[in-house]
C-alpha cells in the first residue's frame, strides 16, 4: 500500500516562487538552503557529475552553503571529488551511517537493484539506532525496478521524520556533465518540491511531476528507457541492411541528420557508424542488460509484448558474449563496452564483422567531377 502522501498546499504565497517550464513546483515555504546538510551516495559515471555539478552551484550560488558530504564503496572516486572541488565544497563521509544521521537530505546513484537495497537497509538500521528529530529526505536517483521503490518507502516510513523520492534521471554522463538531465519525480510532494529546487539548475535542465505514487517514476523510467533502446535496436537493424546492400551506414546516418535529427539517433549513430563503442563515455552495456531486463519484466507482468525490447537484449547479450572472447585473446579496444555496440548483434547475424565496419564491403562512393 502507498504511504499516506502531503496534501498539495491550496494556494502559494505572491512571495514565493512560482512554478516554471522547467521546474513544476513553486519554490519551498522557508527559505534557507545554506543550511541543510546534503549527502551523495555513489560516484560512478553518472553520480560523479551530479554531485560535481550540485556542490558547484552551490558555491557560485548559496552564500555560506555547507559542504557535501559524498561517499563511495569505492574511496578513490570521492578523493578524486574531493581534489577537484576542494573542501570547501567537499566533504568525504566515513560511513553510509554518517551520512543517513548527519544529512538533511541524501541522493543516491547506485548500479544495481540489489546494492540499492543493501545501502538503504543501512541507512534505515541507522536511524532506527538514532532517531531523526527533524525532517530528512532520501533520493533515489538511480534506475530501479519500481516494486523495489516500495520496498524502500516502506523500510523508511517507520523512521520518524522520514521521507522517501524516487527521482530517475534521463541523459548520459556528458549530458550530466552539462546539468542537462531530465529529471523524474514521484512520492512526498512537499519533498519533491524541496529537492526539485535542489536540482533544477544545479543537475538538471527539467523536473516532471509523476504524483504520489512512488512506484510512477521508476516506471516512468523504464518505459523511457525502452523507447531508447528500441531506438538503438532499430538503428542497428537499418545500419546492418545498408551494410548488406552495398549502400553503406554513413550515408543512412546523413539520412537520420537530414529527416528526423533526434539527438539519441545521431548521437548513438555516430557511435554505431564509426564503432566508436567505450562504455566509459557512454552507458555500459552491463546497465542496458539490468535496464533491458527489468523493462521485459515489467512488460510481461502487464501483459504488453514488446518484442523490439525483446531483439535488443538478445543483440547486447551477443555483442558481450563476442566482446568477453575478444578479450581472452587480448584483442578488445574499450575497458567497457557501450550498449550501442548491440548493433555488433545484428552485423554477426546477418554475416558481418560485429565490431569493425572496415571489414564490411560494397558501400557507396559518391562521385565527384
Amino acid at each position: 500500500m502507498d504511504r499516506p502522501i502531503a496534501e498539495r498546499p491550496g494556494h502559494i504565497h505572491l512571495l514565493h516562487a512560482q512554478a516554471t517550464e522547467s521546474n513544476p513546483f513553486s519554490r519551498p515555504t522557508t527559505p534557507g538552503q545554506q543550511a541543510l546538510q546534503i549527502g551523495f551516495c555513489g560516484l560512478g559515471a553518472m553520480g560523479y557529475p551530479m554531485a560535481r555539478n550540485l556542490a558547484k552551484w552551490r558555491i557560485d550560488h548559496i552564500p555560506g552553503f555547507l559542504p557535501i558530504y559524498v561517499w563511495n564503496r569505492t574511496a578513490v572516486k570521492a578523493d578524486a571529488l574531493l581534489k577537484e572541488l576542494g573542501d570547501d565544497a567537499i566533504m568525504v563521509a566515513d560511513s553510509l551511517e554518517q551520512l543517513a544521521t548527519e544529512c538533511d537530505i541524501v541522493f543516491t546513484n547506485l548500479a544495481e537493484d540489489d546494492v540499492v537495497k543493501s545501502v538503504y537497509q543501512t541507512f534505515a538500521k541507522a536511524l532506527d539506532a538514532s532517531k531523526p528529530t527533524k525532517n530528512k529526505i532520501f533520493v533515489e536517483t538511480s534506475t530501479i525496478y519500481p516494486t523495489l521503490a516500495a520496498e524502500l518507502d516502506t523500510l523508511l516510513s517507520n523512521i520518524p521524520h522520514t521521507h522517501f523520492v524516487t527521482s530517475p534521471v534521463f541523459g548520459p554522463p556528458a549530458v550530466a556533465a552539462t546539468s542537462q538531465l531530465l529529471i523524474v519525480m514521484s512520492g512526498d510532494y512537499r519533498s519533491k518540491k524541496e529537492v526539485a529546487h535542489l536540482l533544477i539548475p544545479a543537475v538538471g535542465r527539467k523536473a516532471l511531476d509523476l504524483g504520489g505514487n512512488i512506484e510512477k517514476a521508476p516506471t516512468f523510467k523504464l518505459i523511457g528507457n525502452s523507447l531508447i533502446l528500441g531506438s538503438l535496436e532499430l538503428l542497428a537493424e537499418v545500419f546492418t541492411l545498408s551494410e548488406k546492400a552495398g549502400i553503406g551506414a554513413g550515408l543512412v546516418q546523413q539520412f537520420i541528420k537530414d529527416i528526423m535529427p533526434a539527438p539519441p539517433l545521431i548521437s548513438y549513430g555516430e557511435k554505431m557508424v564509426h564503432d566508436q563503442f567505450d562504455g566509459s563515455k557512454g552507458f555500459a552495456i552491463d546497465g542496458g542488460l539490468k535496464d533491458s531486463t527489468h523493462i521485459r519484466k515489467l512488460a510481461t507482468e502487464l501483459d504488453s509484448p514488446m518484442p523490439a525490447l525483446d531483439a535488443a537484449h538478445q543483440h547486447m547479450l551477443t555483442a558481450r558474449a563476442i566482446y568477453a572472447n575478444q578479450a581472452r585473446r587480448g584483442h578488445t579496444h574499450f575497458e567497457v563496452l557501450d550498449w550501442s555496440s548491440l548493433v555488433a548483434g545484428t552485423r554477426v547475424a546477418a554475416g558481418l564483422d560485429g565490431f569493425d565496419s572496415s571489414k564490411h564491403s560494397g558501400k557507396v562512393v559518391p562521385e565527384t567531377d
